[in-house]
């Protein structure tokens, strides 16, 4: 049985009777949990690592993405992008594929499984070529796409992600659904990715090896959340980093409630959940506790949304990164309190229509304008800044592994689509995270104090289209391409309806809004020393 197989229990402790807790969790599961007696860990208000792997959503969803290995590049997008690590790539040489399927005794089943792999430029032509050149060199090997039907709740985000067409939604019916499950199988029976076909050089790589699954699924989230996405690949980049030794301190939210539906929990990593402006503030305690105690090589992430870093707990959040402690910031930034039922917070946009700023006949939703947290924590002393989206793989692995590098406090930033406060569909997380990256809603940007000696050196806005300009142009063939402005973006979004007529005209808000977001990506080009070409 191979790692992925089992349940990680690396953290558990001597005491803590393990029958006990996979009875809780067969009562959960088979809809009997109410009549259990509750178990040693809730008492000390623990959950068990990783148990989200026992949950089964395979009831739920009632479609599932089907894989098409003869479109398939190996790109890994939807392995990248899934928000409840139920989709993973495997790559099987030659050998090992037939020596598996030699196990399977059903004909018609082994076909099934060989047809789930594929022959890919990049782990089968290339490899093949490197090996006619040098014999002592791999051969090519097959790629596979296999998803996890217990896990997948049928968001279909993998599906617009892939641009090979790989993947596609299927219903799920009693004749289909056995054979997700035996494909689910074979792979966890499957040995893992040889190391000589994962390239250290590329980033997507990460997803290739067991241990980038530090976030099992099982997760209460949404349909596409756009949060656990990210989640899962700072984690991936972490463990990849410095292995178990690492942490986390989270603010009340939605990443705390979804990641702990008892008796599921999809970290496999320690994290204490903190008072919803607290998070920074435990975090110092923590740090200071590991220093003390021999532990400096252990990171130490700080986890909360924008209403509790921008907002709320914004004064917690600055003293940290004041401190110099080498405490890592995530914020999962939806530009609303998405756990407590959409109420705006001082990172929503102009104009959004939220609680406690509802669009009315007088006034057209929030008013005052976005606080950046990015621009602000860049001001603070020797603090790297990263403002990022998960969809753009590279520029978020590298800003957040040269994060992990940092000696000091560092803070990323994470546009994270809400589907349901930003009123859009299931499976549009990752494309609305690169259009608010295009539209100028959501600038990219990496500002690393040891980048030099001016402030232009330190911060770069590479990964933003048109950087010199003041909006983006899509490429066309016919000539000018269509432009892309923040109110191309809320036109995409429920939280902006109300601001366009009948005929599509936007409102004057809207318009002001729009001048918000410019006056932004303005300023953030004369920080970079970028001239813009609109400005003469």
């Amino acid at each position: 049985m191979t790692q992925r197989a089992k349940i990680y229990t690396e953290a558990t402790p001597e005491w803590y009777d393990m029958d006990r807790a996979q009875a809780i969790l067969t009562a959960y599961n088979t809809g009997q949990g109410s009549g259990q007696a509750a178990d040693p860990f809730v008492g000390c208000s623990l959950v068990p690592a990783a148990t989200g792997s026992h949950r089964d959503f395979s009831y739920i969803a009632p479609d599932l993405p089907e894989y098409i290995a003869e479109n398939c590049t190996a790109c890994m997008d939807c392995v990248q992008n899934c928000p409840d690590s139920s989709i993973w790539g495997i790559v099987t040489t030659p050998e090992e594929l037939e020596a598996q399927l030699a196990k399977i005794e059903d004909e018609d089943e082994r076909k099934m499984l060989r047809d789930q792999y594929a022959e890919t430029t990049k782990f089968w032509k290339t490899y093949e070529k490197k090996k006619a050149k040098d014999p002592n060199s791999p051969g090519g090997a097959h790629f596979a796409i296999f998803i996890d039907p217990t896990k997948c709740k049928g968001c279909g985000e993998c599906v617009v992600v892939c641009d090979d067409q790989a993947l596609r939604m299927i219903k799920k019916t009693k004749d289909n659904l056995p054979n997700f499950f035996s494909m689910w199988d074979f792979y966890k029976q499957v040995p893992s990715t040889p190391e000589v076909y994962i390239n250290p050089r590329l980033k997507v790589d990460i997803m290739l090896k067991e241990d980038a699954n530090q976030y099992v699924g099982g997760a209460g989230s949404c349909m596409g959340c756009g949060e656990t996405s990210v989640i899962r690949q700072l984690l991936a980049m972490t463990y990849e980093k410095v292995g178990h030794k690492y942490g986390i301190t989270a603010a009340t939210g939605c990443n705390t409630v979804y990641g702990s539906t008892y008796p599921y929990n999809p970290f496999r990593v320690p994290w204490s959940n903190s008072l919803f402006e607290n998070a920074p503030t435990v975090a110092m305690g923590v740090r200071a506790l590991w220093d003390r105690t021999g532990r400096k090589d252990h990171v130490l992430w700080a986890f909360g949304g924008d209403g509790a870093m921008l907002d709320i707990g914004f004064q917690a959040l600055s003293r940290m990164l004041t401190s110099g402690m080498n405490i890592k910031a995530l914020v999962l930034d939806t530009q609303v309190y998405s756990n407590t039922g959409g109420q705006a917070s001082t990172g929503t946009y102009i104009g959004q229509d939220a609680k406690m700023s509802f669009h009315g006949k007088s006034i057209g939703g929030k008013t005052e304008a976005r606080k950046e947290i990015g621009n602000i924590a860049m001001m603070h002393p020797n603090t790297f800044v990263a403002q990022i989206v998960g969809p753009m793989t590279n520029h978020f692995y590298k800003a957040v592994e040269r994060a992990l590098d940092y000696d000091g406090p560092a803070l990323i930033n994470v546009y994270t689509t809400c589907q349901p406060e930003h009123q859009v569909a299931d499976d549009v997380s990752a494309q609305q995270a690169m259009l608010a990256v295009e539209s100028r809603a959501f600038p990219v940007f990496v500002y690393d104090p040891e980048g030099g000696e001016t402030f232009a050196d330190r911060l770069s806005l590479q990964g933003n289209p048109s950087v010199n300009r003041d909006w983006h142009r899509r490429k066309s063939k016919e000539g000018e391409g269509e432009l892309v402005d923040f109110i191309s973006f809320a036109r995409t979004e429920g939280r902006f309806q109300k601001h366009f007529n009948k005929e599509g005209k936007h409102s004057d808000l809207l318009a002001e809004s729009q001048a918000d977001r410019l006056a932004n990506w303005r300023l953030l080009q004369e920080l970079a020393g970028v001239k813009n070409l609109d400005r003469g």
